[in-house]
Order: structure tokens, then sequence, then C-alpha cells
């Protein structure tokens, strides 16, 4: 018996292109496996331990005896973003992507938009989060005008610097453009970026908050909620889902936060899910496309993996996995359409069990119901049959 499932999301850490990658553009990009190339090696002996090599990675050779069992998974959900991964993850396929503005928001959306904050804004236009800063920060700090953008993922990106829009200002502008960006215009997530400095030193602050749609069906965190047991997010995991299904919730500054509060809850006496994410592969490196800082965050992640595998409990289980790839070499800035690793490890693993390449993302859904011994209806099949010793 399964008392608890520790779900495990390495953000953007894809591990090469999927069938379908020449319909995003992707022909080419492989995340872990790049990286390897251009910084000419990697030092994961706690991932490789576990299989990571095994799953056939380019530049990762595989061992004789992994400690637990590996696999990878296509993506049946039409996009390559965070919610519509994170969302596959937990049992839900999104056939329809959600609305994307690669020219920037109609002119009407920002006129109605201006007119709900009684301001106007600067921008308007996909961009890097860092770059625009560069470009509009001293005129945001002149003129007190929020920076409005966007990117290749569903997203209304709103910034602000912390002494010029006070947080909770700048929060109520994202609830405004929540209103705002539904219906026909809908889009995953609105995100609040505040950021502090002086012009040519400008820094995003921890204070990023997200205000996403609710999820359109339900997920195996409600079905496991609603069984009383425990929902716990670590990171980015509770605004992702707009706080369904989930029962507690702790935000995190960065990865090595991210583990040790994982590591905290596992110390705890809770029973169900732990479902961590680690999202700086993906906002500090995969798209500030910087290989080097990628391999190095990888690798002081490896460093801790030995802690949270002693905090596991004999009847815990813990899935290692990712939500869609950020290839750091890649062309452009934005995410990348890509197999996710999939690593499982506990006392009741059956070591080097090969679960193959899965179909779908929500089959790790249905093997968390499964382990945990709840009704799942909805998408995936479960491989516990396949992991169980």
């Amino acid at each position: 018996m399964t008392n608890r499932v520790v779900l495990f999301i390495m953000d953007s850490v894809g591990i090469g292109e999927l069938p379908d990658a020449k319909d995003f553009g992707d022909v080419g990009a492989n995340t872990l496996g790049n990286i390897i190339e251009q910084e000419g090696g990697i030092e994961l002996p706690n991932l490789l331990s576990l299989g990571l090599g095994n799953i056939g990675i380019k530049g990762l050779e595989p061992i004789v005896t992994p400690l637990g069992a590996f696999g990878k998974s296509d993506e049946v959900s039409n996009g390559k973003d965070t919610t519509t991964g994170h969302w596959e993850l937990s049992g839900l396929h999104l056939t329809q992507p959600f609305n994307t503005f690669p020219e920037g928001f109609p002119i009407h959306i920002i006129e109605k938009y201006e007119e709900m904050i009684g301001r106007k804004i600067l921008g308007n236009k996909p961009a890097s989060g860092t770059a625009i800063l560069d470009e509009l920060g001293e005129e945001h700090m002149k003129t007190g005008h929020p920076i409005v953008y966007t990117s290749a993922d569903s997203v209304f990106q709103i910034a602000a610097h912390e002494e010029v829009i006070p947080l909770e200002q700048l929060y109520d502008f994202c609830k405004k453009a929540r209103e705002l960006m539904m219906g026909d215009v809908a889009v995953a997530r609105i995100i609040a970026r505040p950021f502090v400095g002086k012009p040519g030193e400008f820094v995003r602050t921890p204070n990023r908050k997200d205000y996403s749609l609710d999820p359109f069906g339900e997920t195996v965190l409600d079905t496991v909620k609603n069984s009383g047991l425990d929902v716990i997010a670590v990171g980015k995991i509770n605004d992702i889902f707009n706080g369904k299904g989930i029962t507690e919730y702790a935000k995190t500054k960065n990865n090595i936060e991210g583990i040790e509060k994982t590591i905290e809850y596992l110390n705890k006496g809770n029973k169900g899910i732990i479902f961590t994410n680690l999202v700086d592969f993906d906002s500090e490196y995969g798209h500030r496309r910087d290989a080097a800082g990628y391999r190095k965050a990888l690798e002081e992640m490896d460093k801790k993996i030995p802690e949270i595998l002693n905090a596991l409990k004999p009847n815990d289980i813990i899935i290692f996995t990712a939500d869609h790839g950020n290839d750091p070499t890649f062309k452009g800035t934005d995410h990348t359409r890509e197999y996710i690793p999939i690593l499982i490890y506990g006392q009741n693993i059956k070591a080097g069990a090969n679960i193959g390449v899965r179909k779908s993302f929500a089959d790790i859904a249905a093997t968390i119901a499964d382990l945990l011994n709840v009704t799942w209806t909805g998408k995936g099949e479960s491989f516990k049959n396949l992991i169980i010793k």
C-alpha cells in the first residue's frame, strides 16, 4: 500500500524532440542532450543511479542496475506550455490550444485594459522578461506605466518596479487582466512580474504571482483530495491549478528552497500527494538561453537528491519528471516540444523496471491514483503493474 506519492517536476527538462516537433518549429530540440553536448558533459550521478541514462538520452550512458524504474512520455495535448504540461500530468488532455498573441494584444483589448486600470501601458509585444526590462524599465520608472508583454506561451505578463507600483497594486492590475482575458480571448495565465533595481541593473524579484484559469475537468488532484487525502503543492503548482484540488501549499523562491520544502513535508505525517515544481531551470536558464547555468542548476539539484530519498518513508514513492522542454541551445527563447523523462523510486519499486514510452503524460496521473488506491476515471493508463515489486 502506497501512502504518499511525490510528483517532482524538473521544470522544462525535456529529453528530445517529439514526433510532432515539426508542427511546433522544434525539430532538433533536446534540452538535456544538447546541454550535455554544448557543455562537454554533466555530473548527475544520483539521477543516473535511478536510471536516467537508461531512458536513452543523448550523451548519457546506461548503467547495469538502476535503483529505480524508468521511461519517458509523449504528449497528447496541443501545446508546450506550463499549464498544458501540468494539466496533462494531472490527467487532462487539452485538444484546443490556449490563445497566444504572437503580434501582441489587439488594440481594443489594450484600450479596455488601460481603462480598467486607469493608466497607459508600455510594451504590448512578445519579449524576453529580462530584455523588456532593459528596454522599457527606465521609461516605466519615469511614467509609472506598467509594462505589458507576452511570449509564445498563453500569457499576459505585467512587469512593474516594486517602488513604482507597489505589489498589492500590481496584483490588483493582474486581477483586472484576468477578468478581461476570458472567453474568446482567454489566456492560460496572467503573471505579475515585479522587479527592483536601477536602469541597467534591473532584477526580477521572487514576488511573482500567477492568475490561472481553473482546470476544465477533474484532475487526479481533485480525486485524491476528495478521497480525504492530502494534496500539497510546492512552488508554482498552486498557481498553475488556481488552487483547485490543493489542500496546502508553500511558495518557494528558488530550486533549493523547493527541495527543502519538499523534504519538510516528507518529514511530516501527511498522506496523498506532494506535488513539487522547480521552476529555475525554465525561468532562469531555459528562457534566457543559458546552457552553462542550466547545467550547474541540474548538478546542484542532483546533489540534493540523496536528502530527498533519505526522507522517504517505506511506503512512499517519488516520480521525477518534467512538463515540457526549454532547450537553451535552441533558437528563440521559448519552450520546446519534447519527451519528458520519468524516473520512479521507492522501497516497493522494481529496480531497473522499464516502463517504455508512454503515450500520454496522463499515464502518471492514472498511476498515482492506482498507487493511492483511489478510483480514477480520467485520461491515462496506469503503469503500476510494471513498477511494483
